[in-house]
């Protein structure tokens, strides 16, 4: 009997255990999803209108909360993500975030489940059904329009002017820095071409040194530093290259190898010479020493006998290298007659550059483009216009080309039509296209304008203009006959599959009189300078013969 107390008691206790453990796993839940509601203004909206979609989050103020982001509502479109607004409820924040969503179509559509994050947990949201009516028009009341299509901005000009005040300054900086750099070429070439020959040289520079104050002054160091130069100056232009930048020892070695390779025929008495003077130089310059009174003038006097005797001893120059060298002066001379060339042919284009920057500030670089690569419509447009009359009834318009006759193969003849008059200038595919047709029928026949229309535009669509928009508007000429225009833009079509980049606009004017019908179509590409004003000038221009029938019509 004890025994199975024990048992009731422990089944009983483990009973108690599991509930408790249910129910603060439901608490645990129902805590969790508290944090986070969901909420709709309306479940029903026409096209277009907005639906307020809200979600509440209550958080401690340290938890990291992300809200869904991106077109995540669909079928329902995002127009308008609002800022979080944050509230303090005590120890814990409530973020509020709205969404604005709408639908294009008519139906019944759901909101989908919405997944919101906190701390790395999700919380997913319950889907709203929403139902989408179209907008109902009473059109006994309300008076019916054409659709208007969406205007496209155009984009700013270039702005040339503020473009001509940065790149004036510096086409003049680049003019400046070609200028000097072949000025300093030029320089270099004169000071290269008037150096005397090297003993001319040696003894000119000896002459100069001999009318210095050196000596007088008391400045050896000065002296000898010019009079070693002298000497190593000549033997560098006619026995060693690297005479110059060769030390004493250096030069003395350099010496007596190209008397031992037989080179050059020097004394040994003159390379002892050349050691002597190079030594007490060196003594002079870098030890300070203090010459013997009258040892300068006679070291001068032993290096001008040194440029004596080595200019003796230098071999004259062969046949062959005299070739070589005549060869080497065509060469320079080529190269001098080169670079003048390109000096003159960079002036030239810097001068025509300049003066292109110039004229287009003054004039305008539109003025400039025009001038320079041409410009067709402009040339229409400044132009000899010609007015003629076309077609039966007479369709009358003034012009920059006259109008030639065509054969319109997509107006097919029929019994139904007497009389087609097709006139026209350039094609559709052109900067400019004008085309005046006249049709005129055997029977009495009532023309809707609006139809004609319809099939005129088709037409056009056949004869290549794709993405066609369409404008329609009454139109009456100056003697007050009434027509129809339809105006827009559309791109051209040049092969199969492949449109021009820029859209074409158009404007096209139909007629109905004497059973018959009259069309006016202008086609062009808006270049924002002539192309309107073209256009404007044929249309102003546009007279057509006011047949009995239509007197009739005025006159009832």
């Amino acid at each position: 009997m004890l025994e199975l107390r024990q048992n009731i008691n422990s089944t009983s206790l483990c009973n108690t255990l599991r509930n408790l453990t249910i129910v603060s796993i439901f608490l645990l839940g129902v805590s969790s999803f508290s944090q986070v509601t969901t909420s709709i203004d309306t479940t029903t909206i026409r096209i277009g209108e907005e639906i307020l979609y809200t979600i509440q989050v209550e958080a401690d103020s340290t938890d990291l909360v992300m809200f869904p982001e991106g077109q995540t509502f669909k079928p329902l479109e995002v127009i308008e993500s609002y800022k979080i607004d944050t509230t303090r409820l005590q120890d814990k924040i409530k973020l509020i975030k709205k969404y604005g969503l709408t639908q294009f179509d008519s139906g019944t559509y759901t909101i989908p489940r919405q997944r919101i994050v906190i701390n790395n947990k999700p919380f997913n949201t319950d889907s709203v059904r929403v139902e989408v009516f179209n907008v109902l028009v009473d059109t006994t009341k309300q008076k019916m329009f054409h659709i208007k299509p969406a205007l496209e901005v155009k984009e700013l000009p270039f702005d040339f002017e503020k473009a001509a005040y940065w790149l004036l300054p510096i086409l003049v900086i680049i003019g400046i820095g070609i200028l000097l750099f072949f000025r300093r070429r030029k320089k270099k070439r004169e000071e290269a071409e008037q150096q005397l020959p090297p003993y001319e040289e040696a003894i000119e520079a000896l002459k100069e040194l001999d009318h210095s104050h050196y000596l007088k002054n008391d400045n050896s160091k000065r002296y000898y530093s010019e009079l070693t130069e002298i000497l190593k100056r000549y033997i560098g232009r006619e026995v060693d290259d690297s005479a110059l930048e060769s030390t004493s020892n250096e030069l003395i070695e350099r010496l007596i190898l190209h008397k031992d390779s037989g080179n050059f025929d020097f004394d040994t008495e003159t390379i002892k010479k050349i050691d002597a003077i190079l030594k007490r130089a060196d003594l002079i310059k870098f030890a300070k020493m203090k010459e013997q009174e009258g040892q300068a003038k006679v070291d001068r006097s032993v290096v001008e006998e040194i440029i004596n005797e080595t200019k003796e001893i230098i071999p004259e120059p062969t046949e062959e290298e005299l070739l070589k060298n005549a060869i080497y002066l065509e060469e320079l001379r080529k190269k001098a007659l080169k670079r003048k060339r390109i000096k003159i042919a960079l002036g030239a284009v810097v001068t025509v550059i300049l003066a292109a920057v110039i004229f287009g500030s003054i004039k305008g670089f539109d003025e400039l483009k025009d001038k320079t690569l041409g410009n067709k419509m402009r040339d229409l447009s400044e132009g000899r216009w010609i007015k003629s009359e076309y077609g039966s009834p007479l369709i009358i318009v003034e012009t920059p080309e006259v109008l030639v006759r065509v054969e319109d193969s997509l107006i097919p003849n029929s019994q139904v039509i007497k009389r087609k008059s097709v006139f026209s200038y350039g094609q559709i595919t052109d900067p400019l296209y004008v085309m005046v047709n006249s049709i005129q029928f055997n029977q009495e026949q009532k023309l809707e304008l609006e139809s004609s229309l319809d099939m005129m535009l088709t037409l056009l669509e056949k004869a290549g203009a794709k993405n066609l928009v369409v404008k329609r508007d009454d139109f009456k000429t100056e003697k007050g006959i009434e027509g129809i225009k339809a105006h827009g833009d559309f791109h051209v079509e040049v092969s199969e599959g492949k449109v021009l980049k820029k859209k074409s606009s158009y404007e096209l004017l139909l007629f109905a009189q004497e059973n018959g019908l009259q069309e006016i179509l202008i086609v062009y590409q808006d270049d924002g300078r002539f192309a309107e004003d073209i256009k404007d000038r044929i249309i102003n221009s546009i007279e057509l013969e006011i047949t009995p029938e239509t007197k009739k019509k005025d006159g009832q």
